[in-house]
């Protein structure tokens, strides 16, 4: 491990019990600042993140990963190469990755052996890698990390693997843990492209994001799968999995490919579930516009428990899909909130962790707008409950636009609130152009709550809107709701 260091030393961090082999090398230091200009310095070890100070690393972009992943059911064991191809923001003597749970075998940039130093950060590990020359800002360069280790084995931080009854896994990464699955810029501000190779064994399937290019067979019966994903991605949508399951096949109305994945041998019960899909992307696309991604799909698996949009492969629990009391498979609306993220959330992604509201809002809102549609529910009895119980969610856990942390009903609900206000105010045409222009003029890029602000002056035209829209972001209470002066607050 890193034996080729000559000032390498082997150290042991003690890891929530486990002890985890690391490769500690003393700093090579960069070279003086120059007439050039050359200054050299370390990448910062997180980005700032209002809510995740540490998650990322500074110095750097990322352009494109390249993930071997080979995974052997039942015992969880697995193996990883991750090839990440980036380009320096600065003149870098050294960067970090964020890494979780994995023991590092060797790390080299540009082909050359690196230093490298393994630590624990607040919320997982961190991996200082220390080329064996610095890299001048602009520069294009390769890393790559081989490493190896156990699904089940202690981490540092939150683990994102999540293991079904088959002796399988499937990835929910999150917002911060991705890291558990690969040494990666686990930061959603840092996008990038993905092809994937998954080793599976003989009578198991593997599933990531993108498009299947084809399947390589192994000596011992099974396969390493193959997919690219030419749209750019945050790591906090990675969706790999090695599952008993079958993939399923179809067609969206434009003639999008379809593939999903259900538990084998259920492809009865499940299929006419998945077939769903084709209507349902009709639906957004009407609101939306075009489908941003080559491909789409829904992986239905038993050992993940709530549902989550990750990029062209969603994730559900097979706990959904149950028709409610009044025999309606009112469950498709989860299955709409997850498809609307591909727009709201996936291709259009927040610059930080505390735009979420971004995403959930309007997932929210059209999921209960598609329910009203289907008579299965009244939107605006949603968004009056919300509306009661938001001043004092405000007051505990923030506005929507300015949370204190992820998953709190500021960001879901009270972002769908925000939108519900936001076309009581500007009237249906007005609101629906708002929405359709925004993945439309942000596509494939990262946002912040004011570029929504400005984008929603500059589309209607009503400077008013951005007074309006910042107090229902950002306020301490809830504003007036337009066309409802007698809706109160919850005492």
């Amino acid at each position: 491990m890193n034996s080729d260091q000559p000032n390498s030393r082997r150290t042991v961090l003690r890891l929530g019990g486990a002890f985890v082999a690391a490769a500690v090398a003393v700093p090579v230091l960069g070279p003086p600042a120059t007439a050039g200009g050359f200054t050299p310095r370390p990448g910062s070890d997180g980005l700032g993140d209002p809510l995740f100070p540490t998650l990322g690393n500074g110095g750097y972009q990322v352009t494109h990963y390249d993930l071997t992943f080979d995974f052997t059911p039942v015992t969880y064991d697995f193996t990883g190469v991750v090839v990440m191809h980036a380009r320096a923001e600065q003149d870098l003597s050294a960067f970090n990755l964020d890494t979780d749970g994995h023991t590092i075998d060797t790390v080299t940039v540009d082909g050359r052996a690196a230093a490298w130093e393994l630590s624990l950060g607040r919320s997982g590990q961190e991996l200082t890698v220390t080329p064996d020359r610095p890299l001048r800002h602009g520069t294009a360069f390769t890393v790559e990390v081989r490493y190896h280790g156990n699904g089940k084995a202690p981490r540092a931080g939150l683990t994102g693997w999540n293991f079904g009854s088959d002796g399988g896994f499937a990835s929910a990464t999150q917002s911060s843990r991705a890291d558990t699955f690969l040494p990666c810029n686990d930061h959603p501000s840092d996008k990038a492209t993905w092809t994937f190779h998954i080793g599976a064994p003989k009578g198991f399937v593997a599933t990531a994001n993108g498009e299947l290019l084809e399947r390589t067979p192994r000596a011992d019966g099974g396969a390493v799968w193959h997919f690219a994903l030419r749209e750019r991605m945050a790591t906090e949508l990675l969706g790999i999995a090695v599952v008993k399951g079958t993939y399923l096949y179809g067609t969206g109305h434009r003639g999008l490919p379809l593939r999903h994945v259900v538990p084998e041998d259920q492809e009865e019960k499940y299929g006419p579930v998945v077939a769903r899909t084709a209507d349902h992307l009709a639906w957004c696309e009407a609101k939306f516009g075009r489908y941003p991604y080559s491909v789409y799909g829904c992986h239905i698996y038993d050992g993940y428990k709530a549902a989550l949009e990750n990029q062209t492969l969603s994730l559900f629990s097979t706990n959904w899909f149950r028709l409610n009391a009044d025999g309606h498979p009112s469950y498709e609306t989860t299955m709409i909130h997850e498809l609307v993220h591909q727009w709201y959330g996936d291709s259009v992604t927040p610059t930080d962790w505390q735009q979420a509201w971004l995403n959930e809002g309007p997932a929210v809102y059209y999921a209960a707008l598609y329910g009203e549609e289907r008579g299965w529910s009244v939107l605006e009895d949603k968004m009056r409950a919300t509306y009661a119980k938001l001043d004092g969610v405000r007051q505990k856990d923030g506005p929507p636009g300015r949370p204190k942390a992820l998953g709190g009903t500021n960001i879901y609900d009270g972002g769908a609130l925000v939108l519900y206000a936001l076309r009581r105010r500007t009237g249906d045409r007005a609101f629906d152009r708002v929405m359709r222009l925004w993945p439309e003029r942000f596509k494939d890029r990262n946002i912040t709550s004011e570029d929504f602000v400005r984008h929603t002056v500059q589309v209607t035209g009503d400077r008013g809107l951005d007074g309006f829209l910042r107090d229902w972001l950002f306020a301490d209470v809830n504003p007036p709701m337009p066309g409802h002066p007698d809706w109160k607050a919850d005492t």
